[in-house]
């Protein structure tokens, strides 16, 4: 059976107007990934990231980290969910970077509201529906799988959105069960999925064996 690697971006630039950067912990993180699936002997045969910059940037830094110099495929079917329009969409302001700086802890409560508000198809200003996302994911993830045989690993570097309704749909949750399994992945964290002809199973989930070493516990990030 084929393995999927699926990886969250290192950490970005929360609380900032523009969070798609990788800091220079993100890189790190990233890095160390690579190491990490160096030491257990890891080779993949594809290595797609969505068109995000904090996305790219972690792809070629986990590359980095294991000395494999292979292209990164894009597909922009693996990007994020539009945060800041399901924020503006819920709340009426275009705040939110301002919003995260002021108060953490408020901005996440409003934040799951509007996530909820979003999954329920109550913002009608939104452009992109939950099911519009669920439908992309699946199209770019099957894209990325095409033609893998069964001892083929593939890495896919994607966001905690994408990752949350991937694994909730794997796990056959309900829908309001990926906001969980989206705010509670860490950065530059993983899941291992196997990948049959018939059905795909999870395997392991928000994995940071790279992270949880000595010296590395301040590394460990959400946000």
């Amino acid at each position: 059976m084929a393995k999927l690697f699926i990886v969250r971006h290192g950490q970005a630039a929360f609380g900032q107007s523009n969070y798609d950067c990788l800091s220079e912990l993100g890189h790190q993180q990233a890095r160390w990934l690579g190491e990490y699936f160096a030491e257990r002997g890891l080779r993949f045969s594809h290595v797609v990231a969505g068109t995000l910059a904090r996305q790219q940037d972690t792809a070629r830094s986990i590359l980095a980290g294991m000395g494999d110099e292979s292209a990164v495929a894009t597909h922009a079917g693996l990007n994020e969910y539009d945060g800041e329009a399901v924020y503006t969409g819920y709340t009426g302001k275009a705040d939110q970077h301002l919003h995260q700086k002021a108060d953490f802890r408020d901005y996440w409560q409003t934040f799951r509201a509007a996530y909820e508000a979003w999954i329920d198809n109550r913002i009608e200003s939104i452009e992109e529906t939950w099911s519009d996302f669920g439908e992309r994911i699946d199209a770019a993830l099957a894209e990325a799988l095409a033609g893998r045989s069964r001892d083929e690993a593939v890495l896919v570097v994607t966001s905690g959105g994408v990752i949350g309704r991937t694994v909730n749909q794997l796990l056959k949750g309900p829908a309001a069960t990926a906001i969980e399994l989206n705010f509670q992945f860490r950065n530059a964290a993983f899941c291992e999925v196997i990948v049959g002809r018939s059905a795909q199973r999870l395997l392991s989930y928000n994995s940071i064996p790279h992270l949880d070493r000595p010296g590395r516990r301040d590394a460990i990030t959400h946000v």
